[in-house]
């Protein structure tokens, strides 16, 4: 057996399935949490992932699957990041370090992976819906099945789950909705809902007020316990009025809590309970996310998720030190600090992102203009209107968001910024194969999306230098919307000159001249190209190779120079091989009714699971070694299989 893979305590080790867990008496469970959570940090510490939120639900995560009858009753974790103690005790803790590795386990809940999975996610803010879904079919089929959605409080700032919980609240199905609230998604919550929710567990206005009357009423002592169970009455309506009651009541759940999230039996004794009663209900509890691991508990943000090994001690990294060489900096980095830049050379610049600072590299903006920077929270749609509504008043947004989630507000992109021709910038960060994510987070369909949308300007930089020129051209221009895609990762690392220079829109750059076959791409993907054309010059092969740097408008007179010069083109990016920026170029060269043919090189269509990116790059054939057969297949001087 591999040494570094973790020895599960006592206890957990003799876990195999909910079932084996069921053997164990009530006194025993602390134990478990207290086993589970030593075997997450000690296999994270070694192998990376996500990791505070796993810690801040180990005891309901032991109580749901000690009370619940799972698989047969549902349990929907929301975004999946929690997941992690359920995942090691539904059968695949001697599994579970090949956690996020390609070809092994998936970070999030994955409905191919284990029957205890009921629903595969890794965007928040879905699985109310999903349960009220799964609540409805039960009563459709008249079983007895529970139902169960977790969901933090970061993720309840998402519309959706508001929109879900209206829809449950009418059609008054059974469904447990547990509010896992610590005041955390991955950065700090923001918004109202917060505030709401603070007010409860921490208002001690409320508590004194209710205890002063007590003591009051005790004074009198003829009436005293009459006035008091009048005072009781009077203290639930007040609770009502002034709790997070109030507000759930009002959508027609019946609320209970706030309960503390890390007593394993309170929690079990709640959820028997509950098993109970009938109709919507939710449970507020209340954690502390990375719970028993001291540094995650200090610095929840950082601790979200590691990607390399740690102390599980002191939480100091393990990595060696790399040879005194500077590392480059990120895309996302390079993009915040450009925008720090920008920002004051440009008062009307205001950035937005829903709820990614960290992820997105907005916190340098945040700390320099605070007032011209916004965190909505886990809500996209908005975070786009909100832009929109920013632009129609002289305001100049950069919208900061990843791929993956620009997804979930297509609508507003078209409705309100294409159709009305606002100047929105939309920053896309993560655009490709982010890698251990794996396909909930790929940015691979914006180009896609985006390109049949009008009034829109689609680019993406081959480097560092070429992202800072994009960000500042878009900054100026006013006559469309703008998307700038980069992937998630190291830059390149080039020496950057100070200050800006226009990029043309709809101008890409030939970067080298060869003989026969043209390699079109489109990002920070023409690196491969790079590599590849080095390949092939040993085998006496030259390429030529053009930075097309905008996906619309295409540079036309490019391609038609490379037409008159070339045999063949091969175009690629780190995206939708269907309806991408191949796409548009294969376009161009049928209309034009030219007879050199066009091969597209991207994603193909298929659900690309998790990995590296060089790995999963390399899997669909984008990699320099895939780029170099493609050329030589081309040229005849190779057979596919």
């Amino acid at each position: 057996m591999d040494s570094t893979i973790p020895e599960a305590g006592p206890l957990l080790k003799n876990i195999h399935s909910p079932a084996d867990l069921k053997s164990l008496s009530a006194d025993q469970l602390q134990q478990v949490c207290d086993e589970l959570r030593e075997y997450i940090i000690d296999t994270v510490s070694v192998y990376g992932g996500h990791f505070g939120a796993s810690l801040g639900v180990v005891e309901l995560t032991v109580a749901l699957h000690y009370v619940y009858n799972t698989p047969e009753d549902q349990l929907i974790w929301d975004v999946g990041h929690q997941a992690y103690g359920h995942k090691i005790l539904t059968g695949r803790r001697e599994e579970f370090h090949t956690n996020r590795k390609y070809l092994g386990l998936s970070g999030f809940p994955k409905r191919t992976e284990s029957e205890y999975d009921a629903f595969g996610v890794g965007h928040s803010s879905t699985s109310i819906s999903a349960g009220l879904g799964m609540a409805i079919a039960r009563d459709l089929d008249k079983s007895d099945k529970k139902i169960v959605s977790i969901i933090g409080d970061g993720a309840m700032t998402g519309g959706m789950a508001f929109e879900a919980m209206n829809n449950a609240g009418a059609l008054n199905s059974d469904l447990l909705v547990i509010l896992n609230d610590n005041n955390m998604s991955i950065d700090p919550n923001v918004g109202a809902l917060k505030e709401y929710l603070a007010e409860i567990t921490t208002s001690k206005t409320f508590n004194k007020m209710r205890d002063e009357v007590y003591d009051l009423l005790g004074h009198f002592k003829s009436a005293g316990d009459t006035m008091r169970k009048a005072a009781s009455r009077l203290e639930r309506v007040m609770t009502a009025a002034i709790t997070p009651g109030a507000l759930f009541h009002a959508l027609g759940f019946k609320y209970y809590g706030p309960v503390d999230g890390h007593n394993v039996d309170t929690l079990r004794r709640h959820l028997e309970d509950l098993r109970a009663v009938s109709g919507p209900k939710l449970l507020h509890i209340v954690t502390v996310k990375g719970k028993g691991f001291a540094p995650a508990e200090r610095e929840q943000t950082k601790w979200h998720a590691q990607s390399s090994p740690f102390d599980k001690i002191t939480g100091k990294s393990l990595n060696p030190v790399s040879n005194g060489k500077p590392s480059a900096p990120k895309y996302q980095d390079v993009f915040g600090d450009t925008l720090v830049e920008l920002a004051a050379m440009n008062e009307d610049i205001v950035a937005i992102t829903p709820a990614m600072p960290s992820g997105s590299s907005l916190w340098p903006m945040m700390k320099t203009y605070p007032e011209r920077s916004f965190d909505v929270g886990i809500a996209e749609q908005h975070a786009v209107t909100f832009a929109a509504g920013l632009a129609t008043q002289g305001k100049k947004p950069f919208a900061a968001l990843y791929s993956t989630f620009l997804q979930r507000a297509y609508d507003q992109v078209i409705h309100d910024v294409a159709i009305q021709k606002l100047p929105v910038v939309f920053c896309i960060d993560r655009a490709g194969l982010v890698g251990a994510d794996g396909p909930t987070h790929h940015g691979l369909y914006d180009v896609a999306f985006l390109r049949t949308v009008p009034n829109m300007i689609l680019s993406s930089p081959l480097n560092e230098q070429e992202l800072r020129d994009m960000l500042y051209t878009a900054s100026i221009h006013n006559e469309a919307s703008w998307a700038i895609r980069y992937p998630r990762g190291a830059s390149t690392g080039m020496v950057v000159r100070e200050g800006f220079e226009p990029v043309e829109i709809g101008r890409g750059v030939m970067l080298q001249e060869g003989d026969k076959v043209a390699v079109l791409s489109f990002g920070p993907i023409g690196k491969y190209v790079t590599e590849a054309a080095a390949l092939l010059e040993e085998e006496g092969i030259q390429i030529g190779h053009a930075d097309m740097r905008f996906a619309k408008p295409l540079d036309t007179d490019l391609i038609d120079r490379i037409l008159s010069s070339y045999h063949q083109i091969i175009t690629i990016e780190d995206g939708a091989k269907l309806g991408g920026f191949g796409s548009a170029v294969a376009e161009y060269v049928a209309e034009k009714g030219a007879s050199v043919p066009v091969k597209i090189m991207g994603v193909p269509d298929a659900i690309i699971e998790h990995g590296t990116q060089r790995q999963l790059h390399d899997e669909a054939g984008i990699g320099p070694a895939g780029i170099a057969e493609e050329v030589r297949y081309s040229l005849g001087v190779s057979v596919k299989e």
